[in-house]
């Protein structure tokens, strides 16, 4: 039996997989969770072979999670299910230690057939979004550049990210300015904007 761990935001959502998942004789969810930040505290408490995680999660994002959980080398297989199939959030899930990464459009079997996989110690990827990862290249952002667009996202000003990142405003400038020019905008919310749209913040 694989014991799966299930974490979306969206209750609706979580309930649904939940629900499609526990009709495979050889599958069983043993926890689910709202939020990325409860994803450890219910690992300890069960015995999990594969975490399902969705990316837009309160607390910490399916990527982050991702990441401790392979930092931790807990051996917990992470599948990424996710509505947002954009390259630059493949590269970054992958880089985080993912066993797989789909989207949600995906059929039930599909989905079951993907868990088994990861459970098995396979790879699993979306082939559309691998492809449109290979055309659609690296993140072209430093991490002080995807830090300092961030920032830009929430509406802060320049005076305001400097201090938030211990930066003077001409450095922020320095980044934005930078920021604008990889992404081929014409402004810092722009660039924010775009970067965002291309999973690469």
């Amino acid at each position: 039996m694989i014991r799966l761990l299930i974490a979306d935001d969206q209750a609706l959502v979580r309930g649904a997989l939940a629900a499609l998942l526990d009709l495979e004789p050889d599958l069983t969810v043993v926890a689910q969770v709202g939020r990325g930040d409860e994803v450890l505290p219910a690992l300890a408490g069960n015995e999990v072979d594969v975490v399902l995680l969705d990316i837009e999660m309160p607390g910490l994002d399916g990527i982050e999670v991702a990441g401790q959980l392979n930092r931790q080398g807990s051996g917990v297989k992470v599948l990424i299910v996710t509505t947002f199939g954009r390259p630059g959030y493949l590269r970054r899930a992958l880089d985080a230690g993912v066993a797989g990464f789909i989207v949600k459009d995906s059929s039930a079997d599909e989905l079951a057939d993907a868990v088994r996989r990861v459970a098995a110690g396979l790879r699993v990827v979306d082939p559309s979004l691998a492809a449109d990862s290979l055309f659609e290249g690296a993140n072209p952002l430093s991490p002080r550049e995807q830090d300092v667009l961030r920032c830009v996202l929430t509406g802060a000003s320049t005076a305001q990210i400097g201090e938030k990142l211990h930066l003077s405003a001409g450095t922020v400038r320095n980044y934005l300015s930078s920021a604008t020019a990889k992404t081929h905008t014409q402004s810092s919310i722009q660039a924010a904007l775009t970067a965002r749209d291309q999973g690469w913040l």
